[in-house]
């Protein structure tokens, strides 16, 4: 999976797709592009791991049409369907309000649940000190009562929409200010909270997992009937919509789908711990509890520290006393004649376990500079020397150079990363020119993989504004 964030595009969309795309060409691409919302929710990074309601269920999504998944990260509806109708992605994996003007633009699949959409207020200051019909007395409670009333919304929502509906109905006018596309609902909801504006809307959904978080927001006003949830494809696409709509039925058929609903939408104290961590990407900057550690080894190798944070995550998702089956201990996941060698004494110490392994990461780094000159390809052949171990990488460009004919060398995309495949093979495990014999070697091409698409989500969700990407930017494109 590969991740980017697209800025959202402010000309007017198209009302039919731009593209034909369906499911055999998605499947003959090798990936389908899935389109998220930015918010605490659908898609973010806990503790260095990507998590969300969306994000899970596009992976399993993903798995049942036999594709790789590429994630684009977008705000604003009316963003994402004209970069859907455009082909910059092939689904709308967003918690879309099913109504008629949305249906003129794009085809629903089978709704994902119910929801409705309620009132996002402030309770009174002293609301601690009140008793349960003191605080009702001081908030609205019925739709009329808006009539005056100021309420943000985002343009182009279903909120938007309701809102100006309701103030039909009630026959009074209710001032509407909506934000631009840019803006995202739960900065709305944390505005309410702060004092910035009075009121919002939001799906009761999303406003019980942030009412969590803001105990002095009351979400118990409802403005709307029931409304269906769901995702969205383009109208030309009936193969992919009715594979999603297959898939959705099986899927809701097993434990799966509950367990990864409750988890993100029933679950209000595993969210109030997750949004108040330090570790949680929408509400902070930070991954683990060794980022100053990260950051000290990443100026020594002259990497973005997300990388290298991408690295450690892989290696031991921040447990400095993580050890693997093999015998590899600590932050850096190191063998103990490596650690003694690069330094460390003792490997279950995070600054020791980290400064040898970006000795480590170096000393690769200086042996490859020797025969592989573009830095990109350099970085695939350091991570899986790391991992691996250098002897079978060099067995692989032994092989290379007896089988490849003119393939180069210094090359790893199917050059001698084929070979390196080819080591769990006896017809070349054997052959005279291996020295280090057998490799269950899809680890360490998974591992490369891994890492440059955690180093991507990582990039969306933790910001570095002192570090210059251009230098590493193509590792994640070329890949």
């Amino acid at each position: 999976m590969a991740i980017s964030c697209n800025p959202p595009q402010k000309e007017a969309f198209p009302s039919e797709p731009a593209v034909r795309l369906d499911l055999h060409a998605i499947r003959e691409r090798g990936y389908i592009n899935a389109l998220v919302d930015n918010n605490s929710i659908s898609y973010f990074i806990y503790k260095g791991k990507p998590m969300g309601y969306e994000y899970e269920l596009l992976q399993d999504l993903a798995k049942h049409l036999k594709v790789g998944l590429k994630i684009k990260v977008t705000s604003g509806v009316e963003s994402a369907i004209d970069q859907l109708n455009k082909g910059e992605g092939d689904i709308i994996a967003f918690p879309l309000t099913i109504n008629k003007p949305r249906k003129e633009l794009v085809a629903f699949t089978r709704p994902h649940f119910n929801t409705y959409q309620v009132l996002v207020q402030r309770k009174p200051v002293n609301w601690r000190k009140l008793n349960e019909d003191q605080i009702n007395a001081s908030l609205i409670r019925t739709p009329s009562a808006l009539g005056g009333k100021e309420i943000h919304v985002i343009k182009g929502t279903s909120h938007a929409m309701r809102i100006k509906n309701l103030s039909e109905e009630i026959g009074t006018d209710i001032l509407v200010k909506e934000d631009t596309l840019n803006s995202e609902s739960e900065s709305l909801i944390r505005k309410v909270s702060v004092g910035e504006i009075d009121y919002t809307i939001a799906d009761h959904t999303m406003a019980q997992v942030n009412a969590a978080y803001y105990p002095n927001l009351d979400v118990s006003t409802v403005l709307s009937i029931p409304q269906q949830i769901a995702w969205a494809v383009r109208k030309n696409s009936p193969e992919l919509l009715t594979e999603i709509d297959d898939w959705l039925l099986q899927i809701k058929k097993r434990p799966t789908f509950m367990v990864i609903y409750n988890r993100y939408f029933k679950s209000p104290r595993t969210s109030l711990i997750r949004m108040k961590s330090d570790y949680f990407s929408y509400g902070s900057n930070r991954l683990s509890p060794y980022d100053d550690l990260i950051k000290e080894g990443a100026k020594k190798l002259q990497w973005d520290w997300r990388l290298l944070a991408a690295v450690v995550y892989q290696e031991s998702k921040f447990n400095p006393t993580e050890e693997s089956w093999a015998g590899a201990r600590g932050l850096m996941q190191l063998m103990p004649e490596t650690a003694k060698r690069f330094g460390a004494k003792n490997v279950n110490d995070p600054r020791q376990s980290m400064n040898a392994g970006v000795s480590y990461l170096k000393y690769l780094d200086r042996y490859w500079k020797k025969s592989v000159p573009d830095s990109v390809q350099r970085l695939k052949f350091i991570l899986a020397s790391y991992n691996a171990g250098l002897s079978h990488i060099l067995d692989a460009k032994k092989l290379l150079r007896k089988y490849g004919k003119d393939k180069s060398v210094a090359v790893w995309d199917d050059n001698v990363q084929y070979y390196l495949l080819k080591k769990s093979d006896p017809g070349f495990y054997r052959d005279p020119v291996v020295a280090a014999g057998y490799c269950k070697c899809e680890e360490p091409v998974n591992y490369i993989q891994d890492v440059f698409e955690r180093y991507e989500e990582y990039k969306i969700h933790i910001k570095d504004d002192l570090f210059d990407e251009s230098a590493i930017q193509s590792v994640v494109t070329s890949n």
